[in-house]
């Protein structure tokens, strides 16, 4: 039997990584900085200043879930981000600049296609959850913005770790209340998808970037392109 029926039949719940996946983060976050760099003088790429703050950001997560001496909030692992990129650049800051730019992540907007995607799968059946690196405040705040009621929206503040830790997947098949075998967890990331296939989730990898997903024996279940090929391959 092919995957796709596999999961047609077997899936009952879709878990959205939220950042680069629901919402456009790089594309937002360089039209949002692009006015605030130039007013400081920088002459560099906005795109390139966000790639550095989006890496920065990750690694140091990482580093903090690693060291697993306690889950230091996505906001402040987030000003810490935004200070060393500035510092790269040579670029003059307060702090409340540096404030100002991680709040620009609670007002990105969904990719074009994801709402109309979303209420397919919620009409289907579907339950539809969020899984995100983002504090519990944070996600509230971006709700109005995304426009979807979403039936889970959950924070990796549950468990205490940031993703990939296989507990923070954990933690959200507690919080929905099903078994892993029952869930697709769908990123942009691929060290997103490759934490919950080895939890034992099912996966879906969109590749709206079109690179490489990578040799791991965690091999996302489907890749596709955009939620409106996710969502022809479940309905």
């Amino acid at each position: 039997m092919a995957i796709h029926d596999v999961l047609a039949r077997e899936v009952t719940t879709l878990v959205f990584d939220q950042y680069g996946t629901i919402v456009d983060m790089q594309s937002d976050l360089t039209t949002a900085v692009a006015p605030f760099l130039k007013d400081k003088g920088w002459d560099g790429e906005a795109h390139r200043f966000v790639t550095w703050w989006r890496r920065t950001h990750f690694e140091n997560s990482m580093i903090d879930a690693l060291c697993d001496r306690g889950h230091t909030p996505y906001r402040q692992i987030g000003h810490r981000a935004v200070s060393y990129v500035m510092d790269r650049c040579e670029i003059s800051y307060s702090q409340d600049d540096v404030r100002w730019l991680v709040s620009q992540i609670e007002v990105l907007k969904p990719f074009p296609e994801v709402i109309e995607a979303l209420g397919a799968l919620r009409e289907a059946g579907y339950t539809l959850a969020i899984l995100s690196n983002g504090d519990r405040d944070m996600l509230e705040a971006a709700k109005p913005h995304i426009g979807f009621p979403f039936d889970h929206v959950i924070s990796v503040e549950e468990a205490g770790y940031f993703k990939p830790h296989w507990k923070t997947y954990a933690s959200a098949t507690e919080i929905i209340g099903v078994d892993r075998s029952s869930c697709l967890f769908v990123a942009n990331h691929a060290f997103d998808c490759i934490g919950a296939k080895s939890f034992g989730m099912r996966t879906a990898f969109i590749d709206r970037r079109k690179r490489p997903y990578g040799e791991t024996p965690h091999e996302a279940d489907v890749t596709v392109a955009d939620f409106k090929e996710l969502a022809a391959i479940l309905l």
